[in-house]
């Protein structure tokens, strides 16, 4: 089951779309500007993207901002990205109150500058009544950093609580999920990746499970409406079926073989 709706002109409509934002660099580089002014153009992109998932009614928009890995630029590209989020968070307040769009962000913030970690707390405490689309943004985020620290902070909990060897032995994924930073939040429905990079680059491991992807060659600045919605034909295009069986009239027989 999926939590899929469907939209006045038939489209099905994925519950939650995850993009892994890829090509500012190279969008910047083909049209001979330096790669700030392509983070820049990802940024416009992004606000434009935002008001068209949450017009289509997409209740979950998850994106990736900035990994992990990403400290390993120059300091000259890092320098930049921090100062476009300064200027981002507060445009995304208007931008989100207008759409009625509800701000969250997930990762490890506290390698932010204090600055920037108090606008990501304006921005989740001045949308936080919304009660539209839920926007995601993973930040100083990487899949295998979340999954340790939650397995630190369930560890550490367990400890405190004094819970016994069958306890912890009966932790479920469901529990689990809830020590995750996306705690409380459906998995992932689709996933797009642009740029036409073929891997997952750290993002939502857990999450992403069962989700269904679709990879684009559209570099991330120029990704539009049109864009969206042709990633959302292909998801309406597929069977999802969560590990279970095929049906019967996919013409498989019990084997998993193909039917002649």
């Amino acid at each position: 089951m999926t939590g899929d709706v469907v939209n006045p002109e038939g489209r099905k409509i994925p519950r939650h779309i995850a993009i892994i934002l890829d090509g500012n660099g190279r969008w910047a580089a083909r049209h001979g500007l330096p790669r700030a002014m392509g983070h820049k153009k990802g940024c416009e992109t992004l606000e434009q993207i935002v008001a068209d998932a949450a017009r289509l009614g997409v209740e979950y928009l998850t994106v990736y901002g900035f990994s992990t890995e990403n400290w390993k630029r120059s300091q000259e590209e890092v320098g930049a990205l921090m100062n476009l989020f300064r200027f981002y968070m507060v445009k995304l307040i208007k931008v989100a109150n207008e759409y009625n769009v509800r701000a969250r962000m997930i990762g490890e913030r506290s390698r932010f500058a204090k600055d920037i970690q108090d606008g990501i707390d304006r921005l989740e405490r001045e949308t936080a009544a919304n009660t539209g689309m839920t926007f995601v943004f993973a930040v100083n985020y990487g899949s295998r950093d979340e999954i340790v620290r939650a397995v630190r902070k369930y560890t550490l909990e367990a400890l405190k609580e004094g819970k016994t060897v069958e306890e912890i032995e009966a932790l479920t994924e469901q529990e689990f999920a809830g020590y995750l930073d996306t705690a409380g939040m459906p998995d992932p429905d689709l996933v797009i990746r642009t740029s036409g990079e073929l891997r997952l680059s750290n993002y939502l491991l857990w999450q992403c499970a069962y989700a269904e992807y679709y990879i684009t060659p559209v570099l991330w600045p120029d990704f539009n409406k049109d864009e969206l919605l042709k990633a959302i034909d292909n998801y309406n295009s597929r069977e999802r079926r969560f590990g279970g069986r095929l049906k019967t009239t996919d013409n498989y027989d019990r084997s998993g073989k193909s039917g002649t």
